[in-house]
């Protein structure tokens, strides 16, 4: 008979790897697929300086230590795999990758997290990789010595711009509001940093350059008027979007496509559980993402507990 593991997650960030680490110490076998890099979205913050217990790391570095935690304590974990089919409504769940392995387990959480979300204007294709960037952690010395554009008014904007002034002579961070979006602390520290300057009411309209990015098309708002802007490298922080599009028709969304749960991260499938970025929530932090797989690893397990015995009953 073919493996039937005890839950399995869908995703390796902030979330799956939580839940990978309460099931699996709990001694539930537990599996973990992911598509991407394992950390997801925590791999890009270059400073983690908010999360209790730790004084300051990296996201890389606590991915690292989570991905060794559930390690440990037995969890299986495999990671760039594709998977092209899911079968979640019955109650021994399937997935199939695009090598035909199949997978199963009696629960599922789902945490794919969530990807940059990006300015889809002309240029930002032909430029990406050679001069736009997503994450100042992967990219930043990449641009040492040079003057840069940030856009973006948040949390993430704002620290990250604080963080490229370690390589890069001058930032400039372009902004669509007159106010920011970011916690007070973190718009006096990047106000008070003599690298970075500040354009607001203004959004980006082109990428221009001829093998890198040269220059940047900024529009201000109010005024509609354009000009050209000197840039040799551009960091995009606008906010990220739920990587559910796998799961449409499956589990239950809201019109932002983000997967609906309870309270106990339960979706409206029966042992379908969900975590993470890819929920609806208003706030998405390591420390949010840790307590949606804390929740959700917690409920799966009795789930399974509960539905192993009525097997046994039934048999």
């Amino acid at each position: 008979m073919d493996e039937v593991f005890d839950v399995m997650i869908l995703g390796a960030g902030a979330a799956g790897l939580t839940a990978g680490i309460y099931t699996s110490r709990a001694k539930f076998s537990t599996l973990i697929l992911n598509e991407g890099p394992i950390g997801g979205q925590m791999v890009l913050t270059n400073e983690v300086a908010n999360y209790p217990g730790v004084e300051k790391t990296t996201g890389y570095a606590m991915a690292g230590i989570m991905k060794k935690q559930a390690k440990e304590f037995g969890c299986k974990i495999k990671s760039n795999v594709k998977i092209t089919e899911y079968d979640l409504g019955e109650k021994v769940k399937s997935v199939t990758l695009e090598d035909g392995r199949v997978f199963k387990a009696w629960s599922v959480i789902l945490a794919p997290g969530g990807k940059s979300r990006t300015l889809n204007i002309p240029g930002e294709d032909k430029f990406r990789g050679s001069g736009i960037s997503y994450c100042a952690t992967c990219d930043g010395e990449f641009f040492t010595g040079k003057e840069i554009v940030v856009v973006g008014g948040g949390n993430s904007a704002l620290e990250e711009a604080v963080a490229l002034t370690k390589y890069v002579t001058k930032v400039t961070v372009v902004h669509q509001f007159d106010h920011f979006q970011a916690f007070e602390h973190a718009v006096r520290e990047a106000q008070s940093n003599p690298k970075i300057e500040f354009i607001m009411e203004s959004t980006l309209t082109e990428f221009t350059g001829n093998e890198s990015l040269e220059r940047v098309t900024i529009k201000n708002i109010p005024t509609e008027e354009t000009y050209q802007y000197p840039a040799q490298g551009t960091f995009i922080f606008i906010g990220y979007s739920p990587n559910t599009s796998a799961f449409k028709g499956i589990v239950e969304m809201n019109e932002r496509e983000e997967i609906i749960t309870n309270s106990e991260m339960q979706t409206n499938l029966p042992g379908v559980f969900a975590a993470g970025d890819s929920i609806v929530k208003r706030y998405r932090q390591i420390t949010t993402a840790v307590a949606d797989g804390t929740i959700a690893a917690l409920t799966a397990a009795e789930y399974v507990a509960k539905t192993k015995k009525e097997e046994l009953v039934l048999n």
